[in-house]
């Protein structure tokens, strides 16, 4: 299953870096939420991406929504790598890749986890899905696009 543009997001509560749990619903009705699967902390993609949502982050809060970045590495791996990187958003650990499995993050010949980024408006609803594992920047520039359109409606 693969969760597309028109879909409920699904709920979820993982463990994030700084040993809080996370849920979607904590979300809805106050702010949007930029859901982005990565495969693994610190690797060159991974760092690039993370680091582009890093740089936008101010532009996404004042968009109104936050950023949500979810991997199968532990919490302690996580606490590490936001660290390294001055990541201000939450990483939540998803072992075993449930929530990624849940939502239909996985990729080509499913060799690796996917690289796929969900924005979810108030309501919980997706509003799009950015699915590239090589346009690392790309899932920052889509996301704020379609917050900006949001926006507008």
């Amino acid at each position: 299953m693969s969760i597309k543009v028109g879909d409920t997001a699904p709920d979820f509560t993982l463990p994030a870096q700084n040993g809080s749990t996370v849920s979607l619903k904590d979300f809805l009705g106050k702010q949007a939420v930029v859901l982005y699967f990565y495969p693994k902390d610190d690797t060159p993609g991974c760092t690039a991406e993370s680091c582009a949502f890093r740089d936008q982050y101010e532009v996404f809060k004042s968009a109104g929504a936050e950023v949500i970045g979810v991997s199968g590495d532990s919490s302690e791996s996580h606490q590490k790598f936001a660290a390294k990187h001055n990541l201000p958003f939450t990483l939540l650990s998803d072992k075993g890749d449930q929530v990624r499995k849940l939502y239909g993050a996985t990729a080509a010949f499913g060799l690796f986890p996917g690289r796929v980024t969900y924005v979810i408006d108030q309501q919980g609803v997706v509003q799009y899905v950015f699915d590239s594992m090589f346009n690392f920047k790309g899932h920052v520039e889509e996301a704020l696009k379609t917050l900006q359109q949001l926006a507008v409606k």
